[in-house]
């Protein structure tokens, strides 16, 4: 039996649209009993205006339906079945289906792949195989169904919160799994409006990344929700992110098992550092998903995104009754970098008339609690605010859940509708629920915030977005200065090289092919050598040992640096040779690099590596010894331009080093991004022969940039 080939290719919109938005659904092994699977399914179809037809031989009617003995003796083919099947039954009927014309199953059954037995493995496999040969598009199995609420399709044995309206700025979900997008789900009975609830299960055929794409073309989803916690193919689920940004309609992401089990293993410091964590972070940074650290920040930035038009500017304006809660908003507002601007002199000459003394009418604006027997100044600021030029967002910072607050939020609304702006209701009272969430959670124009860490985390993202969609395509697009002969030039070194593992010198050369400037040295063979060596880079020099074996010279004490006589490089030499052999006797040793010394400066790591499941990655931090201490460090998709390289560096928490700190000598980092993005390129050009690459330290000044020690990894089992 053949291997399938991975899928590549999304299905769109309409190759699901029978299985999503079916016009008819049949429920294979229906059952009148209370609780069955086709019981409850049934049951939740209320609402739905297409025929259900159950099937089962031995009913003559199921919950008031007809029943019928097969699919053959329907009354039309139906878009849609849904599998209440045992697992031993699951693989003739969805062949049934198939032969019938059906256009999509839905499988709840399992025990499948999740197990882990070659047996249940394969008998998913055939089901992928009937998807490929036939046409089906299947979702699960083991899969909990799904929830179309556009259309009041409930396939799923799982009882799901019922939508009062369909709103305009509804979220769709897509999860892989099926209870992540129950709970989720759950948030309709505070007031949020969702169009689907999707989930894949094992996703034999249909998978998270499909779900993405359907969604991205579905005009009752405003703003989709990905949850998943890893893919076998993550580029699939790119090519569905960059889908949704191509048709605007924003996408935010919260991946679980974010842990990074095996990283010790890594010969490099690049394979500790650019996990897959890491990894997925650099792919949802390429393609303009917006992420969702913790799972509590879903929903409510979700919602933000679905009613939130385009920013007219970065500042956000804060109106509170609390001088409490709006200083809580300044500090959040530093964190996330969010600007709040001063109002212009017209605005502050209005603030001034409504606001006590005691109160300010500096932003974030404090009305006072005044605003209780005053309502119509809570207004009039906000139309000043809002009005104003640098202000695209109004933050409404309420510490209480009370009906006068409540009442605030129409009038918000409206304010922020007619200046095509954005209004955000925080709410900080522990009284989740109380007056003013449920009138937040149905306008259209305010989003609800019950953080506001919350709250600034997602206006900082949603200027970030913005101002990525405006950037040009040129823009995002590598531009490439190498030598002409660089390619070719590493190739034949890479060719050259017997060993899994490359050397620094060999390292190095590599670089230089790439037009990265890389320290002088010299590879010896004996002690003479190395003082005669020593004597032309010119004192002080570093010794080093080179070998395959001992890619860590620090750890293993083949490596000193600084000397500045004879005596001190006989002494190193002899003990370095020492500490080699000691590592064992297989260590391969095919000399000494006498290096010359570069002159201090801040050391930074480079590395990148080409993962199986992302392709060539890039990965930037601070380097020496401290590296792995710190993981301060920025990974992207390789290649990466000028541009981007430059905001990795600007991503990184040590960043105020490269611009001097305290009287430090500040680095070019125009020079350095281009060393980045050069290492970029030689990952990409040769992805499948070079594995990981780790520069590391580069001394970075203000006039040059050195690659001081390197190590490449081949892209084939380390002998």
């Amino acid at each position: 039996m053949s291997t399938l080939v991975p899928r590549t290719r999304l299905y769109r919109r309409d190759e699901l649209l029978r299985l999503f938005e079916p016009r008819s659904v049949a429920v294979i092994g229906a059952s009148p009993k209370k609780g069955s699977f086709g019981e409850r399914v049934i049951a939740n179809m209320t609402g739905f205006t297409g025929p259900i037809y159950p099937i089962n031989a031995k009913y003559d009617s199921v919950c008031g339906l007809p029943s019928y003995p097969s699919l053959e003796a329907l009354p039309e083919v139906p878009d849609c079945a849904v599998l209440t099947v045992p697992r031993e039954a699951v693989e003739d009927y969805v062949l049934s289906c198939a032969r019938a014309g059906v256009g999509g199953v839905i499988i709840f059954a399992s025990g499948y792949a999740e197990t882990g037995k070659p047996e249940r493995m394969a008998l998913e496999a055939n089901l992928t195989r009937i998807a490929r040969e036939t046409g089906i598009r299947i979702v699960g199995p083991n899969c909990m169904g799904i929830a179309n609420y556009a259309v009041n399709a409930m396939m799923s044995f799982v009882t799901y919160h019922r939508l009062p309206r369909l709103l305009p700025t509804s979220i769709g979900v897509a999860s892989q799994s099926g209870a992540m997008s129950f709970s989720l789900g759950e948030a309709i009975a505070q007031g949020t409006s969702f169009s689907h609830l999707l989930s894949a299960g094992n996703s034999c055929d249909v998978d998270v990344a499909d779900l993405v794409s359907y969604l991205a073309e579905d005009p009752a989803c405003k703003a989709i929700v990905c949850v998943f916690e890893g893919m076998a193919n993550p580029r699939r689920l790119m090519d569905a992110a960059r889908f949704a940004w191509q048709v605007d309609k924003p996408l935010i992401v919260h991946k679980v098992a974010t842990g990074e089990q095996g990283a010790a293993a890594a010969i490099s410091h690049t394979g500790s550092l650019a996990g897959s964590n890491a990894a997925y972070q650099a792919m949802f940074a390429s393609t303009g998903a917006i992420v969702a650290e913790r799972f509590e920040d879903i929903i409510e930035m979700a919602s933000f995104f679905a009613k939130a038009p385009f920013p007219q500017a970065e500042g956000v304006a804060v109106l509170s009754p609390s001088g409490g809660a709006a200083i809580m908003a300044a500090d959040f507002a530093e964190v996330h970098g969010t600007p709040l601007p001063q109002p212009t002199a017209s605005a502050s000459d209005k603030l001034k008339q409504r606001i006590p003394d005691f109160g300010s009418s500096r932003n974030p604006c404090d009305v006072t609690a005044q605003v209780v027997n005053d309502p119509a100044s809570m207004a009039e600021c906000a139309e000043a605010m809002l009005a104003d030029e640098p202000y695209g967002a109004l933050v409404l910072a309420q510490p209480q859940a009370y009906e006068t607050a409540a009442a605030r939020v129409g009038v918000i609304s409206e304010i922020a509708r007619r200046h095509g702006k954005m209004a955000c209701n925080v709410l900080v009272s522990h009284w989740l629920n109380g007056p003013g969430a449920l009138e937040t959670e149905l306008d259209e124009r305010v989003a609800l915030f019950r953080s506001m860490d919350r709250c600034f985390r997602t206006l900082a993202a949603w200027h970030k977005r913005a101002r990525s969609r405006l950037q040009t395509e040129g823009d995002t697009s590598a531009s490439r200065s190498l030598p002409d002969d660089a390619v070719h030039t590493a190739n034949a070194l890479l060719d050259a090289s017997p060993d899994a593992v490359l050397g620094e010198s060999q390292a190095k050369r590599l670089l230089a092919a790439y037009g990265i400037s890389v320290s002088r040295e010299e590879l010896v063979q004996s002690e003479e050598a190395a003082l005669r060596s020593a004597e032309w880079l010119g004192y002080p020099v570093a010794l080093k040992v080179e070998s395959p074996d001992l890619p860590h010279k620090t750890e293993a004490g083949v490596i000193r640096l600084n000397l500045c006589d004879t005596e001190a490089v006989l002494t190193a030499y002899r003990t370095i040779m020492d500490n080699a052999r000691k590592a064992g006797p297989d260590t391969r040793i095919n000399g000494m690099l006498v290096q010359q010394m570069i002159p201090a400066g801040l050391e930074i790591l480079i590395g990148a590596r080409d993962d199986e499941l992302f392709g060539p990655l890039v990965t930037v931090g601070l380097g020496g010894i401290f590296v792995e201490l710190l993981k301060d460090t920025a990974t992207a998709l390789a290649p990466v331009n000028h541009a981007q390289a430059l905001q990795m560096l600007n991503s990184l928490k040590g960043n105020a080093l490269l611009r001097g700190f305290r009287g430090s000598t500040p680095v070019n980092t125009d020079l350095l991004a281009t060393v980045i993005c050069r290492v970029s390129e030689l990952i990409t050009d040769h992805s499948g022969r070079i594995r990981e690459i780790d520069v590391n330290p580069v001394i970075c000044g203000p006039d040059r940039i050195t690659a001081v020690d390197a190590l490449i990894i081949k892209n084939h089992q380390v002998a």
